[in-house]
Parts: C-alpha cells; sequence; structure tokens
C-alpha cells in the first residue's frame, strides 16, 4: 500500500488527470482511472472531485441522466493567478492597516495617558495579526504556481511581520512607563485594557 494521501495532493492528483487528458469524464470512470494512474482510492473519488466543483477548479455539466466533469490546464492557471492578484491587494490593505495602527498608537503615546482607544487598539492588531496569519497559510496552496510573484509575496509578508512586531513592542513600552509612573501590576493592567495575556511578537 503506498503512502496516505492528504486531500491536497489528491486534488492536485486529480486536476493533473483533467489536464494531462483534457477530457470529460463520467465520476464512475474517474472511480477506475484514479485508483491505477494517481494512487486515490475510489471510496475518495467522489470527494474528492466534489471538492474541485465547490472550489470552480472542475466544470460538473449533467447531459441527460449523466454527469460530466473535466477540466483545462488554462483555466486552472488563469484562476490561480486571479487568487494571487487578490491575495495580493489585501496582504497591501493589511500593510496600510498596521501602518495606520503604527502612527494612532504613537500619536495615543504622547500624553501617556491611558484611554479605550489603546485598549481599542490593541484589540484590532490581535485582529490583524489573525488575518495576516491566515492569508500566509493560505498562500502556502500557491507556492508552486508563480515563483516569482510567490517571492515577492513572501517579501511583503516578511514587511508586515516587522511592523506588526513594531506595533508590539510599542504596547510593551507603554506597559513598561505604566508600570514604572504608577507602580500597577500588569496583569490588573492588562485585564482592565483588554491587553491579551498571551500578547507577544510574531
Amino acid at each position: 500500500m503506498g503512502p496516505r494521501l492528504s486531500l491536497e495532493e489528491k486534488r492536485k492528483r486529480m486536476l493533473d488527470i483533467f489536464h494531462e487528458t483534457q477530457e470529460p469524464f463520467l465520476l464512475k470512470e474517474l472511480e477506475r482511472i484514479g485508483p491505477k494512474q494517481k494512487g486515490i482510492v475510489s471510496q475518495s473519488v467522489k470527494d474528492v472531485v466534489q471538492s474541485l466543483v465547490d472550489d470552480n477548479l472542475c466544470h460538473c455539466e449533467k447531459v441527460g441522466t449523466s454527469n460530466f466533469f473535466w477540466a483545462f490546464p488554462s483555466e486552472s492557471a488563469v484562476k490561480r493567478q486571479v487568487k494571487l492578484a487578490q491575495l495580493e491587494k489585501e496582504l497591501v490593505q493589511l500593510q496600510a492597516k498596521q501602518r495606520e495602527l503604527n502612527e494612532a498608537i504613537g500619536n495615543a503615546q504622547l500624553g501617556r495617558e491611558q484611554t479605550d482607544e489603546r485598549a481599542g487598539l490593541v484589540e484590532e492588531l490581535g485582529e490583524v495579526e489573525g488575518r495576516w496569519n491566515g492569508q500566509q497559510e493560505e498562500l502556502k496552496q500557491f507556492a508552486e504556481c508563480d515563483p516569482v510573484l510567490m517571492n515577492k509575496k513572501r517579501e511583503e509578508a516578511r514587511v508586515a511581520k516587522d511592523a506588526a512586531n513594531r506595533w508590539t513592542d510599542n504596547v510593551f513600552i507603554i506597559q513598561g512607563w505604566i508600570k514604572d509612573k504608577f507602580s500597577m501590576d500588569m496583569d490588573e493592567f492588562n485585564k482592565y485594557v483588554g491587553i491579551p495575556a498571551d500578547l507577544d511578537s510574531i
């Protein structure tokens, strides 16, 4: 028995069948071809094909009483490029948001007073970091699509990460100042303003 395949690997191999043959198939044909040519167990073929249809990577057309499935290489490339462009746009927006947050925290430090605004900024930082991490995971799925573009994405992601870490450092600076100035317990302070206990650099 060969190595167990992940869903993503099964999807890739199923797309290879479509792209290599450039022909439509019935589901029962794919259930026969999948195990022989690509090592996809027949019981999982239906779910794999359906996931490709759900993600618009494979067409499904009913002809008479039968459903035919197909996908062409050119379509896949175009869809990947569109998705990469979308991710690039979202990353740029995240970078802009982080710059905005850096500016806001800098302005908030001027008065040194604790405000609801600062607590809100801490919460918003967590959301931005979560979205950034999500984008990183999604980008991994397209690592083989365009090496040049992906290298650019990685550099942009690194810049965004550095910006987020600088913002986090600013929060730590504020915490230190509050502790020295007012001798406050940091656990109580963090709880009061809503700073997560596990806030740390990424």
